[in-house]
């Protein structure tokens, strides 16, 4: 990153450079399965292919997510993890790639939007995703995101109205988060058959690449999201599994990372 650059800006690089079908954006949860392994987790998805990270601050009622995610929060903070230390695992994995910090609104608003912005733009944080803001009370947080060129990330859902999904897609900044099912995040058996429609509402709402997430498990079905026209995929509970299950969780992880990486080249004619 340049001096220069915003996190917006890096972003955009980052999903136009990527060199894949889609760009790969894996999940980790901050501190998990401690402060150590989750840095060097970090580190394997960059070595294995990894273009972004979507980095977790754990909370205590994570509304968004599913068991997996849910537990690996609970688990941080039960191992005494807190804001300040996942904000340096990003000022460290920043370095090396554009890394989206997911926060829960609470833990945004509980020290003030500008502090928290302000710490994040000081890790070197480039987006921000908050799941549980309603999109119509976010402009505080909008504003400073704006001033400190972090990206806001939107989220959209099968159930976005189109007159909100319009004006979600004005307003997005980095890239739109689209929501592949209803329901919290997880592994699931969807495929293109869903993400097709979806995808194709979202792109036409907006002019920053979309993303595709919650329940997608397998290289098969990244593949399909960039066959049925995602810029961007995000895994999050298959590699959050790994980190927890694992005797060597930055290996085992990085090999999944491979997998999806691998599942998103191009085609060969």
């Amino acid at each position: 990153m340049t001096p220069t650059q915003s996190g917006i800006e890096r972003i955009a690089a980052a999903f136009a450079g990527s060199g894949k079908r889609a760009a790969l954006m894996p999940y980790l949860m901050g501190g998990f399965p401690d402060i150590e392994r989750s840095l060097a987790i970090g580190e394997a998805c960059v070595q294995a292919g990894a273009d972004m990270l979507e980095l977790g601050v754990p909370f205590s009622d994570p509304l968004a997510d599913g068991p997996v995610i849910h537990a690996a929060a609970t688990s941080a903070l039960a191992g005494g993890v807190r804001v300040e230390d996942v904000l340096g695992l990003a000022a460290s994995l920043a370095r090396r790639v554009p890394v989206i910090v997911m926060a829960y609104a609470n833990t945004v608003l509980r020290p003030g939007a500008e502090q928290f912005i302000e710490a994040l733009a000081q890790a070197g944080v480039n987006g921000l995703i908050v799941p549980d803001l309603p999109f119509e009370e976010g402009e505080e947080i909008a504003r400073a995101s704006e001033l400190a060129g972090i990206a806001l990330v939107p989220l959209i859902a099968p159930t976005t109205t189109e007159e909100r999904l319009q004006e979600i897609g004005r307003r997005a900044r980095g890239f739109m988060y689209v929501v592949s099912v209803t329901g919290t995040t997880g592994e699931r058996s969807a495929g293109a058959g869903t993400f097709a429609p979806l995808l194709a509402r979202a792109k036409a709402s907006t002019a920053v690449p979309v993303a595709l997430g919650f329940g997608i498990s397998t290289p098969a079905q990244a593949a399909d999201a960039a066959d049925a026209g995602a810029d961007g995929v995000i895994i999050g509970s298959r590699l959050v599994r790994a980190a927890g299950g694992a005797n060597d969780a930055a290996s085992e992880v990085g090999r999944l990372v491979g997998e999806f990486a691998a599942a998103l080249l191009p085609r060969v004619a």
